[in-house]
């Protein structure tokens, strides 16, 4: 159900209807209500408490940080970023917020924040920053989302209630819409399907908010500029490449200009802070010695989405050359050949990214995938468990549990695992197929 128009309307009077779906959602766990903005003072509607936004960043954060292939082994880089974000939460408007700070291991441009305080960014974003300050400024415009409650807001609006509250079923593509349909195919939860998309206000409000936090945190000003440059450059040259940043944070020159405006005006006294690029060298030294292989995966993931997989498979055996143990390179492998229903190969890369990279749900669920293709249930049962042992609470990995029980026809677990997930997802076509062989087995005794 489409809950916006209940909330735009031009008819500010109270219809029964609007009653009535403000009424569902309260008991549903909402608090219906108005609350203060922690920013701005004001009052606002507000539907969800502080203690959903963290329940609800705890229960769909692994999952997104695990569609952008998990969070980076290179403990000494996920450290620094962590130590970068945290420096400035002191001068957030929501000290209390249980904040983390991530490095995921996708090479496509992004960085964004779920409600409760989680904070990730790309390895492909890294790459393209330049100094402390251009990171303190992307994460501080992170900061300034959960500090405004952005995503709240929206969910309290009703535009975001089947991505975040409703499941996991929807799947947005982490570089396109070809990109997202493979990852549907495979049965998969598509990077950035779980992520807010932000206004042009909401942008805004976050830019300011990070020069804010930023600046008091002892970064120069310029960061936030050269942040805004860097994206800029980058959508003009290659939009590709930021799609998703761009789709769930919108850029403009207007947006541009009034971040230089506020750094030559508001805080030019904060030029003269450091930007402390010696140090963010010294600590990205390892990452940037990967940006060949890097490149070869941004480049093979534009020829993924557009279906061109010969080329995409050219791109990845490059990266793979230059990293050979690299898990990212070793599941786009794995889904390329998926992709051309070689299943066999598709299946063996998926197997060497297990063991570059065991503690990652995503090669599990491939090799799976792979074997289901293959009839060898047992097998793909075996990797669905091991999925759920790293990443329970996938309602995917119910249904091709559920789909391994009936290949080898133990058809009252296959049941168990069908009725768990009709429970969590009741569209598309996984749902219709639980659904009929539910009703199949019981007019035939079966369950």
């Amino acid at each position: 159900m489409d809950v916006s128009p209940l909330l735009t309307s031009n008819n500010n009077q109270m219809t029964r209807r609007r009653f009535l779906w403000l009424s569902s959602m309260a008991a549903a766990g909402f608090a219906a209500g108005c609350a203060t903005n922690p920013v701005t003072g004001k009052s606002q509607l507000m539907l969800v408490s502080e203690d959903q936004e963290i329940q609800i960043d705890r229960q769909r954060s692994p999952f997104q940080l695990s569609a952008d292939y998990g969070t980076v082994q290179d403990a000494a880089l996920a450290r620094y970023v962590d130590r970068t974000g945290k420096r400035m939460v002191a001068h957030t408007h929501r000290t209390q917020m249980p904040y983390n700070f991530q490095v995921v291991n996708a090479t496509y441009v992004n960085a964004y924040a779920f409600p409760g305080g989680t904070i990730a960014c790309t390895r492909g974003i890294l790459l393209s920053l330049d100094n402390e300050a251009e990171l303190a400024a992307l994460l501080g415009h992170e900061l300034g989302h959960v500090n405004a409650r952005h995503t709240a807001e929206q969910l309290s609006k009703g535009m975001l209630t089947q991505t975040i509250v409703g499941g996991l079923s929807a799947v947005a593509g982490a570089a396109g819409s070809g990109y997202g349909q493979l990852a549907s195919e495979l049965g998969q939860i598509g990077a950035g399907a779980l992520l807010a998309s932000y206004s042009r206000d909401n942008e805004r409000q976050a830019d300011a908010l990070g020069m804010q936090y930023m600046v008091r945190s002892g970064y120069s000003s310029d960061g936030m500029v050269g942040l805004m440059d860097m994206l800029n450059g980058l959508g003009k040259r290659k939009p590709s490449a930021i799609e998703l940043m761009f789709a769930t944070h919108p850029m403009s020159e207007e947006r541009y200009q009034t971040v230089v405006q506020s750094a030559a005006s508001q805080y030019e006294s904060a030029k003269g802070q450091p930007l402390f690029r010696e140090r963010y060298l010294d600590h990205t030294a390892g990452l940037r010695a990967h940006k060949g292989a890097i490149e070869e995966m941004q480049k093979g993931d534009k020829s993924l989405a557009q279906k061109k997989y010969s080329d995409a498979e050219g791109h990845y055996r490059r990266a793979l050359k230059l990293m050979p143990r690299d898990y990212t390179a070793l599941v786009l492998m794995s889904k390329t050949q998926l992709a051309q229903k070689k299943w066999v190969v598709g299946r063996q890369y998926a197997e060497m990214a297990q063991k570059a990279y065991p503690g990652e749900a995503q090669a599990y669920h491939l090799s799976g995938f792979a074997k289901i293709k293959l009839k060898d249930y047992e097998g793909a049962l075996e990797e669905f468990n091991s999925y759920d042992r790293v990443l329970a609470g996938n309602p995917n990995t119910f249904f091709f549990k559920g789909y391994a029980y009936e290949g080898m026809a133990k058809y009252h677990e296959a049941g168990g695992q069908y009725q768990r997930y009709l429970q969590a997802v009741q569209q598309g076509n996984y749902a219709q197929h639980a659904y009929r062989r539910l009703q199949e087995w019981q007019a035939k005794g079966l369950i």
